[in-house]
């Protein structure tokens, strides 16, 4: 049965400005960027003896792509700390890697123009592969500072809780 939308009179997509990313239950301060959520599915070919000319597809593995998360350098340093659970170097022998929670999932959260939650999603047991402090500094600029980390994950779904709101008129 097609579900019908509530903002019938909506034709604009939603814009890709307005979001919030939160693990361990908070909300991340300033992250300005959010990677692409990218899933692709292996493609196994195969044919039948008794028909040799035409080839068969099935589908096979179906792999995540890592997703880069980006914001500017304060003194916030939950990225920081995050990629030193996944290897802090000169912790000692045997404590390099934090395995009881060096992964997490998060939630990715879109709004529209008015402030309202749109859609939300899912992302299960990521870890941070790389961790990047600070961006290239240049006396000559005149940008904020960045700092990245890359997680991989081990896939991601639709919140399906999240439901599209009555949007507001004036």
């Amino acid at each position: 049965m097609a579900q019908f939308s509530v903002n019938a009179q909506r034709f604009d997509p939603y814009k890709n400005f307005k979001f919030k990313v939160q693990w361990d239950g908070r909300y991340v301060a300033g992250i300005s960027k959010v990677g692409a959520l990218k899933r692709s599915t292996e493609v196994v070919e195969h044919r039948e003896g008794g028909d040799p000319s035409t080839g068969r597809k099935s589908p096979g593995r179906t792999k995540y792509e890592a997703i880069t998360l980006e914001r500017g350098v304060t003194h916030d340093p939950e990225f920081e700390k995050w990629a030193n659970s996944v290897w802090n170097f000169g912790s000692g022998l045997g404590a390099e890697v934090s395995l009881k929670d060096f992964r997490k999932d998060l939630i990715i959260e879109l709004y529209n123009e008015a402030g309202q939650k749109v859609i939300a999603y899912r992302v299960y047991r990521a870890w941070v592969s790389e961790f990047q402090a600070q961006a290239d500094l240049d006396a000559n600029a005149n940008a904020v500072l960045i700092q990245s980390i890359k997680l991989e994950n081990e896939g991601w779904e639709r919140d399906e809780q999240v439901t599209e709101p009555t949007e507001p008129s004036l």
